[in-house]
């Protein structure tokens, strides 16, 4: 495994993020397609043995039942100074985007943000996460507000850095602003939505976040499976992802010709196209470690192997090529 500093922090994490959004009580909020505590087990212990210290969750995630499972197996298989693990909020804990709850169980109010890092580390177990990452923007909450509980978050030591996720750049931008301003604690990282489908953040977040030494993070590398297959084979995620859908149906046609330039390159190489997906993101400027998804230890495999990967200024080119631009998603 390789490790890098995250960002311009001293904190080293594996060059891959194990996303937890896969784990969590079947039936519990709206993915079907979750694995409980069992199913889950070998692909943390393979996470482990492969050198992965990096794990991403939210308070969201399967009603709060994807915190739950990481927490528990973390606590089997790893020590706690040497893994770093990350949990975001904004939602409710339930369903991503849409479980219906109280007006303070969701947002970036100062209630909320206290009272959500609370509840999360008691679902991990834990006396403090290392990343603590608002999921989206609060248009309804002054981001002063946001950022000065954020800052009171670390410092009461219930986390030790602070990150975003997807969001315009002026957003994240004015709330690095505002912190500074006030000598509050900054964000150190940006989840965003970066793939070979999706590049719009390469206009003006990238290019700000590789300014300001943020660390990237990006979420989705494989398009939720869509840069794994051959363009139209469909599997039961895929079939009930209602987010995927909502994310990738309109630009389908434009997107087919990416995955077809991906499988022709892998099948040149002799490799995965789950490789080949996440050698380009990995090439990328100012990539920190891609978010990757697993439901089957060899998911890991492939991934830890695409670190070896080196593809060369004409092979990206070809990746890149038939791109369009896309309508900008990701932010809801």
């Amino acid at each position: 495994m390789e490790y890098v500093k995250l960002g311009s922090t001293g904190l080293d994490v594996s060059r891959l993020c194990l996303g937890c959004m896969t784990f969590g009580e079947p039936g519990a909020g709206t993915h079907p397609w979750t694995l409980g505590e069992a199913e889950s087990r070998p692909i943390f212990q393979r996470a482990v043995e492969h050198g992965i210290n990096f794990f991403d969750t939210a308070n969201s995630y399967s009603a709060g039942t994807s915190e739950r499972i990481v927490g528990k197996l973390l606590k089997e298989l790893a020590r706690r100074d040497e893994i770093v693990v990350a949990t975001k909020i904004f939602f409710p804990d339930g369903a991503l985007g849409g479980a219906k709850a109280g007006p303070n169980r969701q947002g970036l109010s100062r209630k909320a943000i206290l009272s959500g890092i609370d509840a999360s580390l008691s679902r991990l177990g834990m006396e403090y996460v290392d990343l603590f990452q608002i999921h989206r923007w609060d248009p309804t909450t002054p981001i002063e507000e946001t950022m000065e509980a954020l800052h009171d978050v670390v410092k009461a030591g219930k986390a030790r850095y602070l990150g975003a996720s997807s969001m315009a750049a002026w957003q994240f931008a004015k709330a690095q602003g505002v912190a500074r301003e006030n000598r509050w604690t900054r964000f150190v990282t940006m989840q965003n939505h970066v793939n070979l489908l999706y590049r719009e953040e390469e206009r003006e977040m990238i290019p700000l976040c590789r300014d300001q030494g943020v660390g990237l993070i990006p979420w989705s590398p494989m398009a939720r499976g869509r840069l794994t297959r051959p363009a139209g084979e469909q599997t039961g995620r895929i079939e009930t992802d209602q987010y995927g859908k909502a994310l990738y149906s309109a630009t389908e046609d434009a997107d087919n010709r990416v995955i077809a330039a991906v499988e022709a390159l892998a099948g040149k190489r002799g490799v995965p196209m789950a490789q080949v997906a996440l050698a380009w993101l990995l090439a990328q400027p100012g990539i920190s470690a891609p978010i990757i998804g697993a439901s089957k230890p060899h998911h890991l495999d492939d991934a830890v192997e695409a670190l070896a990967l080196e593809l060369d200024a004409d092979e990206i080119a070809a990746l890149e090529a038939p791109y369009v631009p896309h309508a900008v998603t990701g932010f809801a």
